[in-house]
């Protein structure tokens, strides 16, 4: 009896132990993304902070607002005569664009002032990239995919028609391409469209536009046509809302990111093959990496795109302030100016050429450095793809093996000679091997097109660009690199924000000058990079801003169309009082905020004080202790 009770209790042991293990297996399996957030998103306190969340005075200048920049608002309204759209139009316009996220958000607002320019109607614009036809959730049409198409046409009612669709008779007409189509070129003056496409306007009723390279509008236009500026600014600014599911994902990432009243800085590496191409830095990375932007230069060089030699001293290209500045040299910049390890850092731009591996020295010295993959769970960014059709499992088809009697024939017909060794038998041919770069670059010499697999990424790529600007806008600081939109959002929205317009041909030189020492730099070399991005947040970054940026893309810097200025004297961009009187009440609610809570927000001592003080301290050194080498031994 004895025996067998054992027998029962180890048999039930056994059930117990295999029940908890499926029990185990079942959680496992269904909260492992759970897990993986909690984990990911685990941030490194600021040893500054205390429990109620507030950062000592030192931490506070760091994310203090630039006071000579609040007197500029954001005022796009219309200033003078500006009537509502003439009934009849001349005529209907439809558009194709294709592009990036930049590319496309640039383009819609050039479109608009487009139709307001000749008096038409616009058809709701067909972006390229998301069509159904990538195999996207057919839930979305292309223009749905990112924005919101009722608050586009309800918010431009009084600026221009627009509408879905055209009506069905031109619209079958359209499909028997009976009407005319123009394909305008970047930056195409607005005598252009009146003269050459108002007439075919009137003629056909109906005129097609194919946009490839983003604005297809002068950025900077006549003071007569200032009024096409401002819708510009309307249009991108106020039109332009991404659809409800992006903006609430986007607002709980910065819910997160500000977790226990923490601020974050949001970093655009700019790193994009085209524009890297384009610009001619393939020697700042290594190996394939340098050998496929050489791939994209010479695509651009046969489409026209670039008129250039195809290989060019990227190191030059560099110091002149063309590529990019690296990861690594953002980071030693960040310690320039005296950001603490700790601090929240997030990454935007959909696509980081280099992947991780260019992102490690940036890790290495700020921990918390986070992207959409660590912020959000799969289960909530695949909530925004929608129900998508499946990719075949395998597009790839090997070339059939020979059959044995095949080989055998041949050996036969080989004739007498010394016989060699039998053939090996074929190496299986995987999917991954042939899927991506490292599929083509090692076998061909030209890049093959994009697959089902890549136009889908494409598309995927616009909702992860949407996600990172409305997370970029809204951060506490901003560090960008080539990210022109969400630098002029921040601008025409709330101008004294942090936002560093760094000089990147100063910026090269300043690193060209410390040379092997960039992790323990002299005093003087971390002072002048101090004083260049204190620089760059105030009026002398606009200014080269203005030069360098505005040319290109108006919507980078939109003042001063687009703002107005409080001040006490009367001129002729002031803002009008109900404005001045609701900023006035919302500064005095500020006040009272700071006078209840235990500490001010400033103590008396502001950033320039602090730069002089160290600058007088370094002037009072010995010529012996002013550039001495930090010892990473000691």
């Amino acid at each position: 009896m004895f025996r067998s009770k054992i027998k029962w209790v180890a048999l039930g042991v056994l059930i117990l132990s295999f029940l908890s293990l499926l029990v185990h297996m079942f959680v496992a399996n269904t909260s492992v993304e759970l897990v993986q957030y909690s984990v990911m998103t685990r941030f490194i306190e600021d040893l500054n902070v205390d429990v109620a969340g507030k950062q000592g005075v030192r931490s506070q200048k760091l994310w203090k607002k630039i006071k000579p920049l609040e007197v500029l608002q954001p005022y796009a309204n219309p200033r003078s005569h500006y009537p509502v759209p003439v009934d009849p139009s001349n005529g209907f316009i439809y558009a194709k664009i294709f592009g990036e996220f930049e590319k496309i958000r640039s383009s819609i607002c050039d479109l608009v002032a487009i139709s307001r320019l000749l008096n038409a109607t616009l058809v709701i614009p067909e972006i390229q990239e998301s069509t159904n036809s990538k195999g996207i959730s057919s839930e979305f049409k292309s223009f749905s995919y990112i924005y919101d198409e009722e608050q586009f046409i309800t918010s431009l009612k009084n600026d221009v028609v627009i509408v879905k669709n055209l009506p069905p008779k031109l619209k079958e007409a359209r499909k028997r391409k009976e009407f005319p189509t123009f394909k305008p070129k970047k930056s195409a003056s607005s005598d252009y469209y009146i003269r050459e496409l108002l007439p075919e306007l009137k003629k056909a009723k109906v005129i097609g536009l194919v946009l490839m390279d983003g604005g297809c509008l002068q950025p900077i236009l006549s003071s007569e046509l200032v009024e096409y500026q401002r819708l510009r600014c309307r249009v991108a600014f106020h039109a332009l809302h991404f659809r409800p599911e992006i903006l609430a994902l986007a607002h709980l990432m910065v819910k997160r990111l500000r977790a226990s009243g923490q601020p974050y800085l949001a970093y655009h590496p700019g790193l994009v093959r085209d524009s890297l191409a384009y610009k001619g830095c393939a020697e700042l990375f290594q190996d394939v990496h340098t050998e496929l932007i050489q791939y994209r230069r010479a695509q651009m060089i046969k489409q026209k795109t670039v008129h250039d030699e195809l290989t060019i001293d990227s190191f030059v290209r560099k110091l002149n302030g063309s590529c990019p500045l690296m990861p690594e040299e953002v980071g030693l910049l960040l310690r320039a100016m005296g950001y603490p390890p700790t601090i929240r850092i997030y990454l935007a731009g959909s696509e980081t050429f280099g992947g991780q591996r260019v992102m490690i020295p940036l890790r290495a010295m700020y921990t918390n450095l986070v992207d959409r993959s660590n912020l959000c769970n799969k289960h909530e960014l695949n909530k925004l793809l929608g129900n998508e059709a499946p990719l075949p499992s395998n597009s790839y088809n090997p070339p059939p093996a020979k059959t044995a009697n095949k080989l055998k024939k041949d050996w036969d017909q080989a004739g007498p000679r010394p016989r060699p060794l039998p053939p090996p038998p074929d190496r299986p041919i995987y999917q991954h091997e042939k899927e991506g770069w490292y599929g083509w670059v090692a076998e061909r010499d030209s890049e093959p097109g994009p697959s089902l697999t890549d136009l889908r990424d494409k598309a995927h790529r616009l909702l992860w660009d949407a996600l990172d600007y409305v997370v970029s806008v809204e951060a506490d600081a901003f560090f960008p690199d080539f990210s022109s939109l969400v630098m002029g959002h921040r601008l025409y929205e709330m101008a004294s924000a942090r936002t560093y317009r760094p000089d990147r041909r100063f910026l090269a030189n300043l690193f060209n000058s410390t040379g092997d020492h960039l992790y323990f730099p002299k005093r003087s070399w971390t002072l002048a990079a101090r004083k260049h991005l204190n620089d760059s947040l105030g009026e002398e970054g606009l200014k080269r801003q203005f030069l360098q940026s505005k040319p290109i893309s108006f919507l980078s810097h939109p003042i001063p169309e687009c703002s107005c200025t409080i001040s006490k004297t009367s001129s002729q961009n002031t803002c009008p009082k109900w404005m001045e009187e609701s900023l006035a009440k919302s500064r005095l609610q500020e006040s009272s905020m700071l006078n209840e809570s235990e500490q001010p927000d400033d103590d008396g001592i502001d950033e320039e004080q602090m730069d002089s003080e160290d600058e007088s301290k370094t002037e009072n050194l010995s010529p012996m202790e002013e550039d001495v080498e930090m010892d990473p031994d000691d």
